[in-house]
């Protein structure tokens, strides 16, 4: 299934971060931040995929659903970043992150129709909820500034709404 490759990508963000918190090194503040914003640039990406593939109205709205949300909330994150003096901090995790939305994008290109609507909704709902968990469990808790740990807070219950929207689009589709 296509979005196995993504979904391990992204287990490797929870393995990183569980690995260094087992290690008593979380990931900094710095680290958080740009790990972040590249899952939301990523899900960015796939929905500007899906709007020039789809015809379905139901996939098209949720990836314009998936485009608002995140460039909402990774303006918001930029503009924290920038009032706190934080400059985001490319690292191992985001690099991994990005080049399996490559490869993931690479494969979906290659789909068409229903196979690729019922390909991108089904990488949505593992995306959103690798990206959830990850949120909850390491994320948040590791976040060392109450207001990075307040935005990434609200990110969460946003993105667990679009994990619920995804669902339901994989049933629509079936």
């Amino acid at each position: 299934m296509l979005s196995v490759r993504l979904a391990g990508a992204l287990s490797a963000l929870i393995l990183v971060s569980g690995a260094a918190a087992a290690q008593g090194a979380k990931p900094t503040d710095p680290q958080i931040a740009h790990i972040a914003y590249t899952a939301g640039q990523i899900d960015v990406r796939a929905a500007e995929q899906a709007l020039r593939k789809s015809k379905n109205k139901n996939v098209r709205a949720f990836a314009q659903d998936m485009v608002r949300d995140h460039t909402t909330v990774n303006k918001k994150a930029l503009a924290l970043v920038k009032k706190l003096h934080v400059t985001p901090e490319n690292n191992d995790t985001s690099k991994a992150l990005v080049k399996k939305a490559d490869a993931e994008r690479e494969s979906l290109a290659k789909l068409s129709g229903a196979a690729f609507d019922k390909a991108y909704a089904a990488n949505e709902v593992a995306y959103h909820k690798t990206v959830n968990s990850a949120l909850q469990d390491t994320l948040i808790p590791s976040a060392s500034n109450s207001e990075l740990k307040d935005l990434l807070s609200t990110g969460l219950k946003v993105f667990q709404g679009h994990e619920q929207h995804a669902e339901h689009l994989v049933e629509t589709l079936k």
